[in-house]
């Protein structure tokens, strides 16, 4: 027998060494796979399934009068609890009802923005001011968020309860989420006479695409396409239908105040501006410089901000 050339020995355990690491980087490869969808659904699910936010403030703090509200979603699926607090001259009709729409992970007090000490200011003025918890917020029924998708449906209600009980004019007037949401809503309600959009963004989609790490804590890639693929079956959610840029174009000729830190960090003023340029002859926009924190204009600028927004409403009685 002729003896096997060395080179045919030698090559035997090089060939099998190859195929050991090919194998362990296959393997290493599907276990980063699985550990990313496992990461991913599970950021997913507390991102859409947040604790409800407990309510720390009243506003008989404030001197305000107030009666606590319940009523449906318009799609009935949920109950909602809110207050109601009238204008504080009673000896004449209110001028308006304004319902405030609070934002993620936020319920009816949006705390950062001192909503409570604007209505104040608003119901000295002569308007009616509606404040009430989203579902799966404050003491709303609901165990899922959907970052506007359902919620619209939920301000929807908010507006059937007060056009049932007040006959006076709805505005709405919305914080980030709930400024989409207000957007939304009011795109689907040809009566609501106007809204301001606190520091909304344009389109659920597009926005999460550039800026789910802010929220996710999570690298851009591989996390926010898994994250957004995960979504809609996971939950049920449509993102490409909370539509900002779209419902603007249903709610012109009727006004829109646009308010948006120049500075925001968790949603750019950018969202904002992309909406008020496509009708600026009826909408308006204030940037003002009032720091990188979210929703914190009034907080920061209160004798302007109410400035702005008392002299919109009175535009919509004109």
């Amino acid at each position: 027998m002729r003896p096997t050339p060395a080179i045919t020995r030698a090559a035997r355990p090089r060939g099998a060494r190859s195929k050991k690491l090919l194998w362990t980087f296959v393997l290493l490869l599907l276990v980063l796979a699985v550990a990313s969808v496992t990461i991913s659904t599970y950021v997913g699910w507390k991102l859409t399934h947040p604790e409800h936010k407990a309510l720390t403030d009243s506003p008989d703090k404030y001197g305000l009068s107030f009666e606590p509200v319940e009523f449906e979603s318009r799609n009935k699926d949920v109950k909602l609890k809110g207050w109601f607090i009238p204008a504080s001259d009673t000896s004449t009709p209110a001028k308006m009802n304004i319902i405030f729409a609070h934002g993620y992970r936020e319920n009816r007090l949006q705390s950062g923005a001192e909503a409570l000490k604007l209505a104040k200011e608003l119901a000295a003025q002569g308007y009616n001011v509606l404040m009430f918890d989203f579902r799966n917020s404050g003491e709303s029924e609901g165990n899922l968020t959907t970052v506007g998708y359902l919620e619209k449906f939920d301000l929807l209600g908010a507006i059937d309860w007060t056009r049932a009980h007040h006959p006076e004019p709805i505005a709405l007037h919305g914080f980030s989420m709930g400024g989409t949401v207000a957007l939304l809503a009011a795109a689907e309600d040809p009566q609501i006479a106007g809204v301001v959009a606190d520091s909304p963004f344009n389109h659920l989609t597009r926005y999460l695409e550039d800026n789910l790490p802010v929220w996710s804590k999570l690298p851009n890639y591989p996390f926010t396409p898994l994250i957004l693929g995960i979504l809609p079956p996971l939950t049920g959610i449509v993102t490409d239908q909370v539509d900002g840029l779209t419902a603007v174009d249903r709610i012109y000729p009727r006004p829109v105040l646009f308010i948006h830190s120049a500075e925001d960090a968790s949603i750019p003023y950018q969202n904002s501006e992309s909406m008020w340029e496509k009708h600026k002859d009826r909408f308006q926009i204030w940037k003002p410089s009032a720091g990188r924190e979210h929703v914190r204009v009034h907080a920061k600028l209160a004798a302007e901000y109410e400035s702005k927004v008392l002299e919109f409403y009175k535009s919509l009685q004109r």
